[in-house]
């Protein structure tokens, strides 16, 4: 709560009226009352008696609020509160609005069939308001008696047309003038008119302010840190909005995140040009014509810098490099994460931040990492606040608790639906002893497949599609991401598969494991197309050991079945196929110490690749149908498969 009874007013409103004063130039056209002002160094008028505010409530029918009433003790009225109302009201010229504007009725036109009272109730403040601009460039200064607090002050509703913005509240009047104060001092900090340079003992305070923010925030301090900034940054003061929007940036925050004046600069340019360039990319849909807006007034090598660097991110080949030993960590951690070590990826980056050192004195973390597609997944708000909570650049603090790791370090969660269901059905491969590099040579026909670069499934998925000239009806090769599943075993993850079909399925499992050991597992136990299936296989050196396939309600085994993982143990009941396909995810994790990477399968990019078909060519008799892409149009093939047809028919 705040005492604006016991605001002293006067000494805010002389500080006020001095700046103003100390803002002008000499000679520069006034009109006759702010020339008064600027020889009296005063913008308001001679105190209310309490008589005259009295007569004031009288004729008006109503007390006004305490802070109002406190402010007309000091001056009758104020000349240019902010920027855009001239003239404030005082106890002869306040007046009830009713509606005078014809705003009331705009207003409620915009309000939806659903809205509620407390909608409509602020809507009609123009209707009820007290008004106080007298001269403004079209802004509204309202004060609003129905919205009244525990201490009987009203609120203030402010709103201009011209700002394309709903209307602004503030608690009070009080509340409302320090807002216009730094408005005004914004609005000074921010003009290039030649007036003299706006310096008073609030901006030294504030620059100040600043300066101790960024060493703050270098020893981990960040929450503090940024409380200073954004106080600064409202009076407009240089750096603070800039070394806030660092701060923003790592907590994940990108609206109204700019980085203005230091992403034109040359030495921070590289590190923060690559932000603005990967969120116009996420958010333009190709349109690039507003790419260069808030990199307006640099030189063409940063704006060709900045086409290049769009290239890349569209493209997923950007990388963040950075020198020194950060730099070489910051290469582990890519390492690391484009593999899916996502949790090992973090570890790496955060025990290297005592040792990153800033491109200069407005560098408060490095944010760059977070333009790069394979390093953006690692961040989340919790981990930001970690990164921020560490002590770098050559300062001293205590280091923050670890945040939790985001990879539950088994199989278990593909049994846990994801946001809208739609990870119901899901195959992998896994081998062990072998680098994922090596995945493609074990599971496609032929030589010469190579990994595309890191992307989420689905993007690879849609290049997939676009890159492919014909569709057949018996063909399934996987489109597969591949990483590490702990410790000496590598993954093949599709998340999307074919329809299962158990009389034509053929097991990878055993091409796979020439020389090494590999698993397969597609799980449909919870799909909603058809009957629940889940089939494993193993094999060893060229040689399925042991394999079954639960489906259509049976269970066909080969081989000797180690005993944890005996398919009788889990499809007594299916009433719950969750809970079986759980158990069955713990067992074969539990029986070859392996696990998927969560969070990067779901949320971040990894190498894909298409795998041989899953399924075997068909028999004589069976029928299938082929599609040819042609360069604009989709045409059938001109036949099917009959018991005539050889092995390459069409």
């Amino acid at each position: 709560m705040t005492d604006t009874t016991a605001f002293g007013w006067r000494s805010f409103l002389v500080r006020w009226s001095g700046e103003w004063a100390d803002s002008l130039r000499d000679g520069e056209t006034r009109s006759e009352d702010d020339e008064a002002a600027w020889r009296a160094r005063w913008l308001g008028s001679s105190p209310a008696s309490e008589e005259r505010i009295a007569a004031m409530e009288e004729r008006l029918g109503r007390r006004m609020p305490p802070s109002y009433r406190e402010f007309l003790k000091v001056s009758d009225g104020w000349r240019h509160a902010g920027g855009f109302v001239w003239l404030l009201a005082g106890t002869k010229d306040a007046r009830w609005h009713n509606d005078e504007s014809g705003l009331a009725d705009m207003f409620e036109e915009y309000l939806d069939e659903e809205a509620g009272p407390e909608e409509r109730r602020e809507a009609d403040v123009w209707r009820r308001g007290l008004q106080l601009d007298i001269e403004s460039d079209i802004t509204y200064v309202l004060l609003d008696p129905e919205d009244e607090d525990q201490d009987g002050e009203w609120a203030v509703c402010t709103w201009a047309s011209w700002r394309a913005a709903p209307p602004e509240r503030h608690a009070n009047f009080l509340t409302f003038m320090r807002e216009m104060y730094r408005e005004f001092h914004s609005l000074q900090a921010h003009r290039s008119d030649g007036k003299p340079v706006f310096v008073n003992d609030t901006t030294r305070r504030l620059d100040a302010l600043v300066e101790k923010a960024r060493l703050e925030a270098l020893r981990g301090g960040w929450e503090r840190a940024g409380k200073a900034l954004d106080e600064a940054k409202e009076y407009g003061r240089p750096r603070a909005a800039e070394l806030g929007d660092q701060i923003r940036r790592l907590l994940g925050q990108t609206y109204m995140v700019y980085f203005d004046g230091l992403v034109t600069n040359p030495r921070y340019a590289p590190e923060l040009m690559p932000l603005l360039v990967a969120e116009h990319a996420a958010h333009s849909y190709r349109d690039d014509s507003t790419l260069t807006f808030h990199l307006r007034g640099t030189d063409d090598d940063l704006v060709s810098l900045a086409y290049a660097t769009l290239d890349r991110v569209r493209t997923g080949t950007y990388r963040y490099t950075v020198t020194g030993p950060f730099g070489e960590a910051v290469e582990r951690a890519r390492e690391l994460a484009r593999w899916g070590d996502c949790d090992g990826a973090w570890r790496t980056l955060i025990n290297a931040m005592p040792l990153w050192e800033p491109l200069g004195p407005d560098h408060l973390a490095p944010v760059g990492w977070v333009a790069d597609p394979v390093l953006k997944p690692l961040l989340t708000p919790e981990r930001g606040r970690e990164l921020l909570s560490t002590p770098r650049g050559g300062q001293v603090g205590e280091a923050p608790r670890p945040t939790a790791g985001l990879d539950p370090g088994d199989l278990a969660w593909l049994a846990e639906p994801d946001p809208g269901d739609n990870r119901t059905c899901y195959r992998f491969v896994l081998v062990e002893s072998v680098e994922p590099l090596e995945l493609p040579g074990r599971l496609v026909d032929g030589d010469g497949t190579v990994l595309n670069e890191p992307m989420t499934f689905w993007e690879a998925r849609r290049k997939s599609l676009h890159n492919q000239r014909e569709l057949s009806s018996y063909d399934d090769r996987a489109l597969m991401a591949v990483g590490r599943a702990g410790t000496g075993w590598s993954f093949a993850f599709d998340g999307d598969p074919a329809p299962f079909d158990r009389r034509r399925f053929t097991s990878p499992a055993a091409a796979a494991s020439e020389g090494t050991r590999a698993v397969v597992v597609w799980s449909g136990l919870r799909t909603r197309h058809g009957e629940p299936f889940f089939h494993l296989s193993v094999a060893r050196d060229g040689v399925e050991e042991y394999a079954f396939t639960y489906a259509e309600g049976e269970i066909q085994k080969s081989g000797e079945i180690p005993p944890a993982l005996d398919p009788s143990r889990f499809f007594g009941d299916l009433e719950d196929g969750t809970e079986s396909e759980r158990s069955l995810l713990e067992a074969v994790g539990g029986e070859f110490g392996v696990h998927l990477p969560r969070h990067t399968i779901v949320n971040g990019r990894l190498h894909t690749f298409a795998t041989r078909s899953w399924t075997r060519p068909p028999s004589d008799g069976e029928t299938y149908a082929v599609i040819r892409m042609h360069w604009g149009a989709a045409c059938p093939a001109d036949g099917e498969r009959t018991e005539d047809d050889g092995p390459g028919s069409r």
